[in-house]
């Protein structure tokens, strides 16, 4: 898992029933375990805040004002790249991620230790993590999330078609638009062609630069004020470098003064290292202000000049801009004259000039067409196989019947084609289906699947896309909901398989999954309600054999249970 992100570390403090605790994850299978009610939700809850999850002070610990949460990630090298794009950086290969909630509701999130948006958390946790409790089981049924996925598996080359359709697209509206602008300005073109062969004129006159105005102005000064500043200049050089009374031979004679103790007193010895500082700081302060003097001499010809090329600046802005912040005015007209050749040739090139952009926007129509339906091909290529791999999965989770369909549906290429039809992703439609038994009928997933039955399909999902297009961390919320017996058995095993390619964290009731965890927490809660730094425990050896017995008999000190336990633990070797 080298060259993949994992959750190093979660720390908790004041969230629902935990005061305070931090839990270190392994690479592996970690699952949570414990009674109802004690807490282990919490966990999830706390990283769901980090990972930039909608606030809510009703999880803030009663009597207490705020909650954190923190998050530790290992990040490959690999990886650095796309949070640069965040403006977020690592330290020495780890990601911290931070939010706090104030019981008024108030929150903050922090990513790399620099404050930012609780969006950019979100928009991070997608790099990061793949969360599966009820609320994501629920959003499968939507298309959106349903293509998403296929195009997930289908991988690279598809990714490749998309982002160079959606370049194409990009390009196809940007001309549309530029079409429509002209043929609006039809009407007004020959004021508008003479408006702007006036700014062009002017333009290239004056040729402006970004800040001159600024920079202008700062002359004025300089040159305004030559022996003022001569003065100062001259005045401060005395009192520094003065044969008798400057700064500089006194902090010299101090120096040796203390240089003749040194080694004597350490504190004494600081006071040399500061005067010594100060010494050599005004030594060079000095020569730079001597130098200074000697630039410094009037030229009325170049005030006259730059004063006379200010109002000529002035006056241009004035006409042209009514932006009163004169050097983003200047930008703002520099930024224009930018596009006013374009412009020129758009009002002037008349009917001819959009024909032949219209043309342009027929070749660019053909193209997307092309596109879309190399896009359509490849997904329904990749439907096909995804269908055979998730079906074979879903069958080794104790579904031997039923089946799984992923169905492209796109448009009619061949018929009347319409802009709405290409949307940002192509011209299909992804379902995900369910078929139950041989010959039966195809039913959508949020239909034909119970929700223990649909947490099993989202793991199988999981389990195929992660041997091709892993993500670093998967969490688990409630995947066993619903089920038991030998599907629990087959849930645990295929988490497992799953982690081999990723960090898979888990929290469970079911001892069947829990005995597949190379890791194991117990969340327990004191008896005063509350879980402490030493209520979340990693259980090893006998004490992961009581804890499975618990789950199992949901009794403490059962003999079967515990024999129960021991073997359910075997089936890892």
């Amino acid at each position: 898992m080298s060259d993949r992100t994992y959750l190093e570390e979660i720390r908790i403090k004041n969230i629902g029933v935990i005061t305070e605790s931090s839990i270190e994850i392994s690479p592996g299978l970690t699952v949570l375990t414990g009674e109802t009610g004690a807490g282990k939700t919490m966990v999830l809850t706390a990283l769901n805040l980090v990972l930039g999850g909608k606030s809510d002070s009703s999880i803030v610990r009663s009597g207490e004002e705020r909650l954190a949460a923190s998050a530790i990630f290992r990040i490959p090298n690999e990886m650095k790249s796309v949070l640069d794009s965040f403006g977020v950086e690592t330290e020495d290969g780890s990601l911290v991620l931070a939010r706090t909630v104030n019981s008024d509701g108030k929150s903050k999130a922090l990513a790399g230790g620099v404050a930012v948006p609780a969006s950019t958390l979100l928009a991070l946790s997608a790099e990061l993590v793949e969360i599966h409790g009820q609320s994501a089981n629920s959003s499968i049924a939507k298309s959106a999330k349903q293509r998403e996925l296929l195009d997930r598996f289908a991988g690279s080359n598809l990714e490749k078609v998309l982002q160079i359709y959606q370049n194409e697209l990009r390009k196809y509206h940007d001309l549309k638009d530029r079409i429509r602008v002209m043929r609006e300005s039809a009407s007004k073109r020959d004021e508008e062609i003479a408006l702007l062969k006036d700014f062009v004129k002017s333009f290239s006159k004056i040729k402006p630069m970004p800040g001159e105005i600024s920079e202008i102005e700062q002359q004025i000064a300089r040159l305004s004020s030559v022996e003022e500043l001569r003065i100062a200049a001259m005045g401060a050089s005395n009192v520094l470098e003065h044969e008798d009374e400057g700064v500089i031979n006194f902090l010299g004679q101090a120096r040796k003064y203390l240089d003749a103790v040194k080694g004597k007193d350490a504190l004494l010895e600081s006071f040399s290292d500061q005067i010594s500082e100060a010494f050599f700081i005004l030594a060079d302060v000095s020569p730079n202000l001597s130098s200074y003097l000697q630039s410094l001499e009037a030229d009325p010809a170049r005030l006259e000049f730059i004063q006379e090329r200010k109002a000529e600046l002035l006056s241009f802005i004035k006409v042209w801009e009514k932006n009163l912040i004169l050097d983003e005015a200047l930008e703002s007209l520099i930024k224009r004259s930018r596009s006013a050749h374009t412009d020129l040739e758009d009002l002037e090139g008349g009917e001819t000039k959009i024909s032949e952009l219209e043309e342009e926007l027929k070749l660019l129509r053909t193209r997307l067409v092309e596109l879309a339906k190399q896009l359509t091909q490849g997904r329904v290529d990749a439907a096909k196989v995804l269908g055979e791999k998730v079906s074979n999965e879903i069958h080794q989770l104790s579904m031997p019947h039923t089946n799984f369909f992923a169905r492209v549906e796109s448009i009619n290429y061949e018929g009347q084609l319409k802009e709405s039809d290409f949307t940002q992703w192509g011209c299909d439609e992804v379902s995900m289906l369910l078929q139950s038994h041989t010959d039966g009928p195809l039913v959508s997933l949020a239909k034909g699947a119970s929700g223990g039955e649909l947490s099993r399909v989202m793991l199988a999902l999981e389990v195929v896309l992660a041997a091709t297009h892993p993500v670093g961390t998967y969490i688990f919320d409630e995947i066993d909901a619903g089920i038991g017996g030998k599907a629990a058995i087959e849930v645990g095993r295929r988490l497992s398989v799953l982690s081999k390619h990723s960090q898979v964290i888990v929290v469970t009731h079911l001892a069947q999954v829990a005995a597949w965890a190379d890791t194991h927490y117990v969340v327990i809660k004191s008896q005063d309600g509350t879980i402490t730094a030493s209520g979340v425990n990693q259980v090893l050896g006998e004490s992961r054999v009581e804890e499975i017995a618990r789950m199992l008999a949901g009794l403490e000190n059962s003999t079967s249970a515990r024999e129960h336990a021991a073997e359910l633990l075997a089936m890892r070797v």
